[in-house]
């Protein structure tokens, strides 16, 4: 049986051309290809970028009040059609229907800042800034944009970028990833039955030759990326080096540090929804629980406990709690750690391997929510970012001892402490050195107005110009607040609306 091609979407149409090479796209949860991608080679990059650049002229001048009419029909076409492009996501990426809704929901926050745009884009006028000579400033468009999004979020990172894109009158070409490509042409389809004109949106599938050609287009003015720290360093300085502005979001490994006065039930459920929600396959997954003396054992008790509860099986199944893994490589890959960890001396306290999983699906990308306990850094279960259902408990005798783990860490992206003591939660936000921080709540995701970003190897890119800055999230019956550790704020935009 023929599978199902998925083809790049390029001046707002199908590309008819013929692939030289095509990717194999699965259905993790059955094992078996559900249909083929096209992998785009050096000329279809250039159709596309050429594309945006013919529209650019026509989109940079189109009014602010018709790029916002444009914006408002692409948000009620995409809620009104959002379980169908859950149900995509489910089928490539695996991960359950409740968290593909979940991850639409937060794409579709941005796009309804994006719909501010009048008030968003607005310039500034100085009369007499000195003597005789009045200032204005203005914001303007740059040019196409590319964005190179990953696996785990094949809708809400790219829709992270491109409305904010867009709506400033910017064109984009968006890259998603090659394992999981099909929400990207319906969000495609979306933009053309909202009015956009054609070119304004791409899409262009493929893998590293792709990439390299985005980021050496003379004609693409900017790229935002999201990935693993070596591809983040790449698309940076390869960029950069080609006079383009960056931001490129790395790795993680998030920590979350518990005190011996935490609530430990909260606790429990914390690290089990933070750390195997998407099967782990989230950039803001917990990866590393630090546990003071001595609530260790207390703690890795309840949490195998949870475990040991939880429904793994197809993500499209009702009751389903945790998907299978993107790919077989993927899947392979998170299970060498197993074996690696218990060679290094960790205590392997839960192995995913024989965690039963529901429904007809044994042949499915499958390892269940594994949990490690004495872990130490120099083990690699500590050291490199798994990006899969693995939890790895490290104890330490002092709150400071955990913040010096914290802080000696490459990543910078997340992390959290869990407290009853108002004045360690206070100390904490102050002294770690990591972008966002959540106290009493797993690792925050800002919402559409807030800079994401980590610090460290977790971010390359334009915040780094201006000074660090970060978000800080409470719970507990407090409102969730934001504080920026430095007031000029540069960070991340989640777009490019200016030329400044």
């Amino acid at each position: 049986m023929t599978s199902e091609r998925i083809t790049h979407w390029i001046a707002g149409r199908s590309w008819t051309g013929t692939a030289e090479r095509r990717g194999d796209v699965y259905d993790p949860a059955t094992g078996k290809v559900a249909r083929q991608v096209d992998l785009a080679d050096r000329e279809v990059v250039d159709q596309a970028v050429g594309a945006a650049l013919a529209a650019f002229q026509e989109w940079r001048h189109t009014s602010v009040a018709r790029r916002t009419t444009v914006l408002f029909a692409f948000r009620e076409l995409l809620n009104a059609r959002r379980e169908e492009l859950a149900a995509l996501i489910v089928s490539e990426h695996g991960k359950v229907h409740s968290d593909a809704l979940g991850e639409v929901a937060r794409g579709l926050e941005v796009v309804e800042y994006a719909c501010g745009i009048a008030q968003l884009s607005r310039g500034s006028y100085t009369e007499q800034a000195s003597t005789g000579v009045d200032v204005y400033s203005i914001r303007q468009p740059l040019g196409p944009v590319a964005i190179i999004s990953p696996f785990n979020f094949p809708a809400m990172v790219p829709m992270w970028f491109f409305p904010l894109a867009i709506a400033a009158g910017n064109t984009v070409i968006v890259k998603p990833s090659e394992k999981d490509p099909s929400a990207a042409n319906l969000l495609a389809a979306l933009w053309q039955e909202a009015g956009l004109p054609a070119g304004v949106f791409n899409v262009v599938h493929g893998d590293k030759p792709a990439v390299d050609r985005l980021l050496e287009h003379p004609d693409v003015k900017a790229v935002s990326f999201v990935g693993s720290t070596p591809v983040a360093r790449h698309v940076y300085e390869t960029g950069t080096r080609h006079g383009k502005r960056v931001q490129a979001l790395g790795g993680a490994k998030n920590h979350m540090l518990v005190l011996p006065d935490a609530d430990l039930d909260l606790t429990a459920d914390a690290a089990v929804n933070a750390g195997y929600g998407a099967a782990g396959e989230r950039c803001m997954a917990v990866s590393v629980l630090v546990a003071v003396d001595p609530v260790g054992d207390a703690l890795v008790d309840r949490i195998r406990r949870r475990i040991a509860g939880l429904t793994v099986g197809p993500g499209s199944a009702p009751g389903s709690e945790m998907g299978p893994l993107v790919t077989g490589a993927h899947r392979d890959k998170v299970t060498g750690y197993l074996d690696t960890g218990v060679a290094d001396g960790a205590a392997l306290v839960v192995d995913g391997r024989g965690h039963p999983v529901t429904g007809e699906a044994a042949d499915g990308f499958w390892l269940g929510p594994t949990l490690f306990d004495h872990v130490k850094p120099g083990m690699s279960v500590y050291d490199d970012e798994i990006f899969g259902p693995v939890l790895s408990v490290v104890r330490v005798p002092t709150y400071e001892d955990g913040v010096a783990l914290i802080n000696a860490n490459p990543y910078g992206n997340g992390t959290a402490l869990f407290t009853n003591d108002g004045g360690a939660a206070r100390r904490f936000q102050h002294e770690v050195e990591v972008g966002m921080v959540g106290i009493n709540v797993p690792i925050p995701v800002p919402v559409a107005y807030y800079s994401f970003g980590g610090w460290k190897s977790s971010l390359f890119g334009d915040a780094h110009a201006y000074g660090e800055d970060g978000v800080r999230f409470f719970t507990r019956g407090k409102a969730v607040t934001q504080r920026w550790l430095d007031p000029s704020h540069g960070g991340i935009n989640l777009g490019f609306p200016t030329n400044s």
